[in-house]
C-alpha cells in the first residue's frame, strides 16, 4: 500500500516511527516541501502488513 505522510519534520518522522511498528516498510521517498507552507513536508511510504500483527 501507499501511504502520504504530512506535516512537521518531527510530526512525519514519529507516525513513521509508529507505523513501522505495525507495517513493514518497504520505501519511504525524500521529503517533499509543502506546497502552502514551509513549515510542513511530505513523504510517501510502501509498505504491507506485517506477518506477526495479523490477528
Amino acid at each position: 500500500m501507499r501511504i502520504r505522510l504530512h506535516g512537521t519534520p518531527a510530526e512525519t518522522a514519529a507516525a513513521l516511527a509508529a507505523i513501522a511498528k505495525v507495517l513493514h516498510i518497504q520505501q519511504v521517498s525524500r521529503p517533499y516541501p509543502d506546497r502552502r507552507s514551509p513549515l510542513f513536508q511530505r513523504i510517501y511510504l510502501h509498505a504491507t502488513p506485517r506477518e506477526d500483527t495479523r490477528p
